[in-house]
């Protein structure tokens, strides 16, 4: 194949179609807990989580919940990947091995906030959310309902394999995926670009600028006990006792349990048994949805 401006435009295109067909075609799971919040400067602020607020009854001037003086900031980062043609491939019409690879830049760029929503609920432990503490902590502050500050936990603690439970049933979810750019396939294919020059390899690479945060940490509960029905009941009743601010009932309700691999078989004897290890009637059964996350394997 003779290498000019025809032939590389062409090239492009068929890359271009892989790529986006790739793109296109993965099934994620990071929108299973995580809302997409468009951005566009280098950092979001999300301060407005700790002033969200129930509808009151109208007596005087209205109530303005002010936001927080000390923000809940998520910044953006670049993220790329980049793969180079040898020219003299494309000479001897070897082109068409590169395809998987522009394929693969699709299928990882489109899986990219699967690694970064899930990898960040695994971190919960140890990074702090809007509150100043940790996500899954035993002290997040609330203001009770005689005004005094006092201690909620959405941690039952334990020393296992983490599992949790979640409640996505609302506008908010309990994590936050923040795109600021999404992925586009970029070409340096002119004959007088450096890397063709001088390495003779034209370059396609993807890039794309996004982030990943803590949402209302009131929607998430995680343990570290053993998974069975019993914690996994005390799990529920905790979720739906908590109030916010106040005393204001939040009524959350948990619907999704989340392990890894390691954990699959126990979530299902939890959800999907008819009857528990004693032969009684599992009453757990169908009380909420299971996702089964590879990202959260040890």
């Amino acid at each position: 194949m003779e290498v000019n401006r025809a032939s590389l435009a062409g090239i492009n295109t068929s890359f271009n179609t892989i790529f986006n067909g790739a793109l296109g075609g993965v099934e994620t799971t990071w929108n299973k807990i995580a809302m997409e919040v468009p951005s566009t400067t280098r950092e979001n602020d999300y301060r407005w989580l700790a002033k969200l607020q129930g509808m009151r009854r109208w007596v005087g001037d209205r109530v303005i919940n002010n936001v927080a003086k000390d923000g809940y900031k998520v910044e953006n980062e670049a993220f790329e990947n980049t793969i180079g043609v040898d020219r003299d491939d494309i000479e001897d019409d070897q082109i068409g091995v590169y395809n998987p690879l522009v394929a693969d830049l699709g299928q990882t760029a489109a899986e990219h906030p699967d690694f970064l929503v899930w990898n960040l609920l695994k971190s919960g432990f140890t990074e702090a959310c809007y509150d100043g503490q940790y996500f899954f902590d035993t002290d997040h502050p609330v203001i009770g309902e005689n005004g005094d500050e006092q201690s909620v936990s959405n941690f039952q603690g334990g020393a296992g394999t983490a599992w949790f439970l979640l409640d996505t049933t609302r506008a908010i979810k309990p994590l936050i995926f923040q795109m600021r750019r999404r992925a586009q396939l970029t070409a340096l294919i002119n004959n007088t670009d450096p890397n063709v020059f001088m390495a003779k390899q034209f370059v396609w690479g993807v890039d794309m600028r996004c982030a990943a945060g803590f949402g209302l940490w009131q929607l998430a509960y995680a343990s570290k006990q053993t998974l069975n029905s019993e914690n996994y009941f005390a799990a529920r009743a905790a979720m739906m006792s908590m109030t916010g601010d106040h005393g204001r009932q939040l009524r959350l309700r948990p619907n999704l349990l989340v392990v890894p691999p390691s954990l699959e078989k126990k979530a299902l004897e939890v959800l999907k048994a008819e009857r528990d290890a004693a032969g009684a009637t599992n009453v757990a059964q169908g009380t909420a949805m299971h996702h089964v996350e590879q990202l959260l394997a040890a």
